[in-house]
C-alpha cells in the first residue's frame, strides 16, 4: 500500500461569530471573580500543555468552556446537560469567570498559531499528542 510521504498544508478557516450583546470584562460585576482566580494560582500555574515542552511566552488564563463575550447568547439548556446546576441566568456569570471555566495556557498554546484561539478545535486536540503539528505560514505559505 502507498504512503503519503509527510508534508505541510496550510489550512485557513474563515469564518463570522455572532456575539451577542455583552458588557465591557472590566464592568462585569464578576470580573473580580476571574482576577481573583488568576491571582490565587499563578504562582503555582503551568501551561495545561506544559508536558509537550512546547511552551513559550508568559502563562495566560484561558475561558475553557464558555468565553465571557458568549455568555448572553449561551442556551442554558444546552450547557446544564454538560455543567448541571448551572443554567440560572443570575448566576451563570460567575460560573463563566470561576476555577470551572478557566484553564491556563501558554502565550503560544493560548493565542499562538496552534493555539485554542487560531487552530480548529480538531487540529488544536490533535496538537495535545503531535510534536510541531502546527507551526506559523510562512510569507510565501500565506
Amino acid at each position: 500500500m502507498p504512503v503519503t510521504k509527510a508534508h505541510k498544508q496550510v489550512v485557513i478557516n474563515r469564518y463570522y461569530v455572532n456575539y451577542p450583546d455583552h458588557e465591557p470584562r472590566q464592568e462585569d460585576p464578576n470580573y473580580v471573580d476571574f482576577e481573583a482566580y488568576r491571582r490565587a494560582h499563578i504562582k503555582t500555574a503551568k501551561c495545561a500543555m506544559a508536558y509537550t515542552g512546547e511552551c513559550e511566552g508568559g502563562l495566560e488564563l484561558h475561558h475553557s468552556h464558555i468565553e465571557f463575550a458568549l455568555q448572553n447568547g449561551i442556551n442554558l439548556s444546552w450547557l446544564e446537560h454538560d455543567y448541571p446546576g448551572v443554567s440560572d441566568p443570575k448566576t451563570v456569570g460567575a460560573w463563566v469567570e470561576s476555577g470551572a471555566n478557566l484553564l491556563f495556557y501558554c502565550e503560544h498554546h493560548h493565542r499562538g498559531p496552534g493555539g485554542v484561539h487560531k487552530a480548529s478545535s480538531s487540529d488544536f486536540e490533535a496538537e495535545h499528542y503531535c510534536h510541531n503539528l502546527i507551526g506559523p505560514a510562512t510569507t510565501e505559505e500565506k
